[in-house]
């Protein structure tokens, strides 16, 4: 049986799994090995940190993740097909870790980053 996310290393789990599906992902690959290559040695703190105040309420991130979607975006452009696939692998990731509350706040704070992003780049495209 499932748990649910209850900590750090749940959430870096759940990153680091995401990750291994992301980046060898024919839609929304190339972001991450191309566009602009990630040094997940460092990436994987700043995204945890990220999810942890997201889902676990504690104050660890700082930063701006709509700079650097704004950033990767003029670099190639982030259509919607793009955030429809990080979902379904967002939240297929969590569905195969973790059930409980946390994770399904997990999926509905994906959608909630996606949609945001999503349509603050549109806007910015008219």
């Amino acid at each position: 049986m499932l748990t649910d996310i209850q900590n750090r290393n749940d959430i870096e789990t759940l990153v680091s799994t995401f990750y291994q599906k992301a980046i060898p992902d024919a839609l929304i690959g190339h972001f991450f090995t191309t566009v602009k290559p990630l040094n997940m040695a460092v990436h994987l703190p700043k995204i945890s940190d990220f999810w942890e105040s997201m889902l676990l309420g504690s104050p660890v991130y700082s930063g701006s993740p709509m700079q650097v979607h704004l950033m990767l975006n003029q670099l190639s452009p982030m259509k919607p097909e793009h955030f429809k696939q990080w979902l379904r692998l967002w939240s297929e990731t969590v569905d195969e870790l973790f059930s409980g509350e946390i994770a399904r706040l997990a999926k509905e704070r994906g959608h909630m980053v996606a949609r945001s992003i999503g349509m603050r780049l549109e806007d910015l495209a008219r």
